[in-house]
């Protein structure tokens, strides 16, 4: 046959933490969604350091996965399983809609981890989330996470850790989270974005990309591992 004649050992490997490991599309709030080239060193710090370290996932965890894969937390929730040793349940398909069949899967299924937006956590909240008392570490991301949201979360599960997360796609899922504290939640209006995750810089700028005092508005901008390589078919 073709491979007959070919040596039988591995191939070399080629592929260094710089190369791209995906495409994702951008949601186009800015204009035309854009192809974001995510590296394997931002996939491999999000599961071999933020995973571990913030949401403590280990080989006794099972991970939720719901999002659809055109989507940027899919990579998230798959490589998160795999990385830890977890084991991962699969939604049917359309099930992330679905606020009912979601809680009945966690719970069947003993979940301990997962992530939502805002608006499908408030629905599980409507829907008996206290019931899910598997969860462990849950993360929030994609929109602004209402206070009484994450109010009424932790009334429903204390014992599960609630993360407010944001980043973009060509950061390889998110940059910062802020681990919710019900102390802190009475006595704010708005949930923080937290620090920066491991390996992973934030920096707020102005017009001419200088450092702004503490406490004066600029633009945000994003270093460390988890930054992509850019475009795909940009010049």
């Amino acid at each position: 046959g073709l491979w007959a004649g070919e040596a039988g050992e591995d191939l070399p490997a080629v592929v260094g933490p710089e190369n791209a490991c995906y495409v994702i599309y951008t949601s186009g709030s800015t204009g035309r969604p854009k192809g974001a080239v995510v590296t394997h060193a931002g996939l491999v710090n999000r599961t071999q350091h933020v995973l571990p370290e913030v949401y403590r996932l280990g080989p006794d965890g099972v991970v939720l996965q719901k999002t659809e894969i055109g989507f940027d937390v899919s990579p998230a929730e798959v490589y998160a399983a795999l990385s830890a040793g977890a084991r991962i349940v699969v939604a049917r398909p359309g099930g992330h809609r679905d606020p009912a069949y979601l809680r009945d899967l966690i719970i069947a299924e003993q979940v301990t981890t997962a992530h939502f937006v805002p608006v499908m956590l408030s629905m599980l909240l409507a829907e008996g989330i206290e019931r899910c008392t598997s969860l462990r570490s849950v993360g929030v991301g994609g929109e602004e996470l209402p206070v009484d949201v994450a109010r009424a979360f932790l009334a429903a599960l204390p014992d599960c850790e609630l993360h407010n997360t944001y980043g973009p796609a060509e950061a390889a899922v998110d940059v910062t989270s802020w681990q919710c504290d019900p102390q802190a939640l009475a006595e704010l209006t708005r949930v923080p974005l937290g620090g920066p995750h491991p390996n992973l810089r934030l920096y707020v700028l102005d017009d001419e990309l200088e450092m702004v005092p503490i406490g004066t508005p600029g633009e945000l901008y994003l270093g460390g591992v988890g930054v992509g390589r850019g475009y795909w078919g940009a010049a």
